[in-house]
């Protein structure tokens, strides 16, 4: 069978994060898998001032740098994802009270997924792109809210909303705008267009 990937390029995703293996896996792309150890609080103590796309490219170019180091002469992604609400930059809600809490202030507002990735090799960024979506969020009560924590469980802290698109998070939208991959956390038409400018895809 035909393949669409230029066998001599070695593709490494610098993620833990099953649904960016889902989007690469479903792009008929071959990839290893590196986490590296990044502390993203730290990145973003060292970029005062920067904004929700800076600070997403600037994660995702320390991803994909660290693990270009691990796997010298391979192609590394590096990928990474904010929310802002406003002017105001969310993170991760460790407990429950905490994520509902973030639930009600996204509740009957706009917020914005700023996704990046970046491709590193031989120790240096290749390419990098960022993409926005626009998320509005239905109107919703506490009750409804917590209705919807005990029917997600605890799976949703692993996303900076607290809520999963792919899954029981659409209920609580009444409009997007931006492509779904960016929402997912990988801008894939961006990359595909980085991987075609490398010459990794055949495509």
């Amino acid at each position: 069978m035909p393949s669409i990937w230029n066998p001599a390029v070695r593709l490494v995703l610098a993620s833990g994060s099953a649904t960016r293996r889902r989007l690469l896996e479903a792009a008929g792309l071959p990839f290893e898998t590196i986490v590296p150890e990044i502390d993203e609080r730290a990145i973003e103590a060292a970029t005062p001032g920067a904004g929700p796309a800076e600070l997403a490219a600037a994660l995702a170019r320390a991803k994909a740098l660290a693990a270009s180091a691990e796997a010298p002469g391979a192609l590394a992604i590096g990928a990474d994802q904010t929310l802002s609400l406003g002017p105001v930059l969310l993170h991760k809600s460790p407990t429950r009270d905490e994520a509902l809490q973030t639930l009600t202030r996204l509740s009957g507002r706009t917020h914005r997924l700023t996704s990046a990735f970046a491709l590193s090799q031989g120790g240096r960024v290749v390419a990098e792109g960022v993409d926005a979506a626009e998320m509005t969020m239905r109107a919703l009560d506490e009750a409804a809210l917590a209705l919807y924590l005990d029917a997600a469980g605890p799976a949703v802290l692993g996303s900076v909303g607290v809520y999963q698109w792919e899954g029981l998070g659409a209920h609580l939208f009444e409009r997007v705008a931006g492509e779904h991959s960016t929402i997912l956390g990988l801008p894939m038409l961006k990359l595909l267009a980085a991987l075609r400018g490398l010459s990794a895809l055949r495509l």
